[in-house]
């Protein structure tokens, strides 16, 4: 069996490492796989027991399972959250986390820059079900205090935003919906727990595709819902037990092991993507950057008290609307088009044209998503290779230069005088050519990747 870990406080690095795990009685070193669907009992006493809920004993993967049992205390230990519940993806996550808190007649405060699936949860599955959903602009304070006057019973965020990279002040908000009568559900996909701990804002709920930096690698799908253990067993795990959102063993446990690098992975993915935003503001081609921790990103100063870097997603735009950013795109060499991210792979997408194409053109105005924009996904490759590849990208859609039209010189053959040539002078030797220099050496990443990331700030006042 696992050896109890210590009882001070772990860092964030070895609980990644070490949160959570439970080994059988063969004491493997790597967590165990237990890809079963049901469980036996020593007894129809001990079965009866267990389904009362008198004895603690795994009943069926759907309900538990020890593998995702790991996975859920680890999230737990790293968000610094009471309970964890994991889930098939991330957007089973975001619909468990609502639909099982929510009933007919009850509102829900959301911010308008969603991703595409949580949008549609919002605006079209909600009222089916006669829960009505107020929008508001996820900067502007002034509007979440006019929607949070009456009362409502959640609010969904997501900070920073896809793919516009907008922030939410989560403090101010959370003390509003608070108010309210609201809890508030915080879609921290972007940030990861390792850059922002809505928890300590103010926040009720966070949910995670572990989909994204978590795996890491682009395998398999999951999602975790993280929140107090009255609400988790009371209110979310009956949801859960009884709709069948339920993740895979399998997934989980590669999960597990995509955890223990993020440490290593996300502070050099963060380094390259900050390198890649400043590189691309200096191209011409280019009419607009975000990336968070710019100095020119609107909410940089929210940016800088919320979270601990700037992430590994950079949106920006590319002049000349589809046609130039489907070029750019095309152009591409080692960066791929995929509609994911937090991948060690480089991922860029069109948000107008995948994730955000069902919104409709007037919320994607709204939201300031055009046809050029652009989200890019950085990865792990050296960051001076995925700089050179989007020049390269970006050269392909430049104007071509207008060509000069050249006058033809005419020249006049000049009258011979009549004076004697003068004996040509020797030639003089040729200079021998120089030998060619060596080419430069592949330049070295512009970062090294050791670097610690600053701590998470912690909230004010508890």
């Amino acid at each position: 069996m696992a050896k109890s870990l210590p009882d001070r406080p772990l860092r964030p690095a070895t609980l990644l490492v070490r949160g959570g795990q439970m080994r059988s009685n063969h004491d493997e070193t790597s967590e165990a796989l237990y890809l079963t669907s049901g469980f036996v009992y020593e007894s129809a006493g001990q079965a009866e027991e267990t389904f009362l809920g008198t004895v603690q004993h795994y009943q069926y993967s759907r309900f538990g399972n020890p593998t995702t049992t790991m996975l859920e205390d680890r999230l737990a230990a790293l968000e610094g959250a009471e309970a964890c519940r994991l889930t098939a993806t991330g957007m089973a996550a975001v619909h468990a986390s609502m639909l099982s808190h929510l009933k007919a007649g009850d509102r829900v405060v959301a911010s308008r820059a969603l991703f595409g699936s949580c949008h549609w949860i919002c605006s079209t599955l909600l009222p089916r079900y006669g829960i009505s959903c107020d929008f508001v602009d996820c900067g502007d304070l002034d509007q979440w205090k006019a929607a949070l006057s009456r009362p409502a019973q959640l609010v969904l965020l997501e900070t920073p935003s896809n793919p516009m990279l907008e922030l939410v002040d989560m403090a101010a908000v959370c003390d509003l919906a608070h108010a309210a009568g609201a809890i508030v559900v915080v879609d921290n996909v972007f940030a990861t727990p390792l850059l922002q701990k809505p928890m300590q804002f103010g926040a009720d709920v966070v949910v995670y595709s572990c989909t994204k930096h978590m795996d890491g690698q682009g395998r398999v799908l999951g999602g975790a819902v993280l929140g107090r253990k009255k609400w988790v067993d009371e209110v979310l795990q009956p949801f859960i037990r009884n709709t069948g959102p339920s993740i895979s063993p399998f997934n989980a446990w590669v999960i597990l092991k995509g955890l223990e690098t993020l440490h290593l992975r996300l502070p050099a993915m963060c380094r390259s993507a900050a390198a890649i935003a400043d590189f691309l503001a200096e191209r011409s081609e280019i009419a607009r950057v975000l990336y968070p921790f710019r100095v020119d990103h609107p909410q940089h100063a929210l940016a800088k008290a919320q979270m601990a870097a700037g992430g590994s997603l950079v949106t920006f735009d590319v002049k000349g609307g589809k046609e130039a950013a489907f070029k750019f795109l095309d152009a591409l060499k080692l960066v791929d088009v995929s509609n994911n991210l937090g991948d060690a792979k480089s991922l860029v997408t069109h948000p107008a044209t995948t994730t955000h194409m069902r919104v409709g053109a007037e919320e994607r105005a709204k939201l300031g998503i055009t046809d050029g924009t652009i989200r890019f996904s950085v990865g792990l490759e050296d960051v001076a290779d995925l700089i050179a590849d989007v020049s390269e990208a970006l050269d392909a859609i430049a104007p071509a230069p207008v060509p000069t039209r050249r006058v033809p010189v005419v020249e006049v053959e000049p009258v011979p005088e009549a004076v004697a040539e003068p004996a040509p002078k020797p030639k003089k030797a040729a200079k021998p050519k120089p030998a060619p220099k060596p080419e430069p050496a592949a330049e070295a990443s512009l970062f090294e990747l050791t670097a610690p990331l600053p701590e998470a700030p912690k909230r004010k006042g508890g």
